[in-house]
Order: C-alpha cells, then sequence, then structure tokens
C-alpha cells in the first residue's frame, strides 16, 4: 500500500525539461483520470500557460496504458485542427511522463454539464458545430476516435471546443469488423431513451444518428444540414461577454 502510494505522488512543484532546458511551475490541479492527473502549469522564462498531463511511469506498465499514451502521442504529433486540443510535446524524469498540452481553462463539458444541469439547444447547437468540425477532420486523415463522451471535449477560455484524448483512436475498421463489444450490442437494437424535454427537431436528428443500419446515417454534412441547426441561428451571441457555461447531451 505504501508503495502503491508513493507511485503516484504528484510531481514537485517545479518540473524540468531536461531535454529542452524548459522548466515549468506546477499549479492547480485539472482533472484527474485513468492514466494520471491533469495540472495547469507555466513556463518560468515564457511566462507561457499549458497543461501538463503527468502519468506515473509505474502505470505505463499496466496492460494496455502505455501503448494507448503511444498512440496518443503519435496521433498528436500528426493533427493540427482548431477543434483537437494540440500537443506541443512530451518528456519525462525518473518518476513521471509528462505530455505538454494547450491549456483549456474552463475544463471539459461534462464538468459544465454538471454545473449547469440542462442546456438551451441553442447552446448545444453552437458548440456541437465544433465537434462536428473536429471529427471532420479525424475522418478526413482515416481516425475514429473511439472514445467520445462530455468528458473528453475540452472548453477554452473563450469558450471554444477542442476534441482531446486520442488513446483509443484508430484507423477506421476493415469491411465486415468493428471495434468494441457491448456498445455495437445497443447499437444494432438502438436501445437508448431520449429525454422527453428534447424538440422534434433534436429528437428526429438524433433517430436518424443512431439509426441501427450503418448505411441509412446521416454523413458529418448531413448532420450539420438537419432542420435541428438551420431553424435557429442565435447562437452568434453564446460565448460573448460572461461566459456561459454550457453543453452536454443532446
Amino acid at each position: 500500500m505504501v508503495l502503491g502510494q508513493a507511485r503516484d505522488e504528484p510531481p514537485g512543484w517545479y518540473i524540468e525539461d531536461v531535454g529542452r532546458g524548459m522548466i515549468y511551475k506546477r499549479g492547480r490541479l485539472l482533472g484527474q483520470g485513468t492514466f494520471g492527473c491533469c495540472y495547469q502549469v507555466t513556463e518560468v522564462t515564457s511566462g507561457r500557460v499549458y497543461a501538463v498531463k503527468v502519468i506515473p511511469r509505474a502505470r505505463l506498465t499496466a496492460v494496455g496504458i502505455g501503448a494507448r499514451v503511444e498512440r496518443e502521442q503519435e496521433l498528436h504529433s500528426h493533427l493540427s485542427h482548431r477543434h483537437i486540443v494540440r500537443l506541443h510535446g512530451h518528456f519525462a524524469d525518473r518518476s513521471h511522463l509528462y505530455l505538454l498540452l494547450e491549456l483549456c481553462s474552463r475544463g471539459s463539458l461534462a464538468d459544465i454539464l454538471r454545473a449547469r444541469g440542462r442546456l438551451r439547444e441553442p447552446e448545444v447547437r453552437y458548440y456541437l458545430r465544433q465537434v462536428i468540425s473536429g471529427l471532420h477532420y479525424l475522418h478526413g486523415h482515416g481516425l475514429v476516435h473511439r472514445d467520445l463522451k462530455l468528458s473528453n471535449f475540452l472548453v477554452t477560455e473563450k469558450m471554444q471546443v477542442k476534441i482531446g484524448d486520442l488513446g483509443l483512436a484508430r484507423g477506421a475498421a476493415p469491411d465486415g469488423q468493428r471495434w468494441g463489444l457491448e456498445l455495437y450490442r445497443r447499437i444494432r437494437g438502438a436501445l437508448y431513451l431520449l429525454p422527453p424535454q428534447l424538440s422534434p427537431q433534436a429528437r428526429a436528428l438524433i433517430t436518424l444518428m443512431l439509426d441501427p443500419d450503418p448505411v441509412a446515417r446521416p454523413s458529418l454534412r448531413d448532420v450539420l444540414d438537419h432542420q435541428f441547426f438551420t431553424q435557429d441561428l442565435s447562437h452568434t451571441n453564446i460565448g460573448r461577454g460572461k461566459p456561459l457555461l454550457v453543453l452536454g447531451t443532446v
């Protein structure tokens, strides 16, 4: 027990990237996940602020964790899009691996939903457009994210959404094959519930997107052309002035 606790101790208040000669001052805790913790850090020379994902070396030996971290590093190094979290670099010391990421200071959409409880559909449209833009970019590079959830949609100070955590992303599955297990049983059986407060347009779009027949589902372009998005353009003021804490499940 004592050894396990020691392995998961946070890094010091100052974190050094020896290879690049950079020193970062650790700030507030941004979140915790399967790999480790994420902190806000400041590069002491330039004053630039980042997020750093801190992964104890001991966890890299767990089944699948090391490969997932390597995949995330590799994919991020080839991707550049306004709605994908940017990886600025990675380095390590004797006890931790560090992924230096673009800072999304307002947390995730999961955090925002917990604070709000419910979101208005114009707000959903505003942010969902950004998510779709990021997904379109990933799909254009032959990648399937495979872990799309609110906690992996991060929000910047200017209320811009960034898709993060590419550790489970893979190339599209070959014809006749699928990635996953239980999820696909639910998809094939159309086993899901819709909240009663949804508008008819929202219900219609979700039903289309969750059609058991993949051929019948709309493309990302078709999604954006659906009446759910075209019925109301009042989203243009969202994010101006005092930022709204917005977005959750449709």
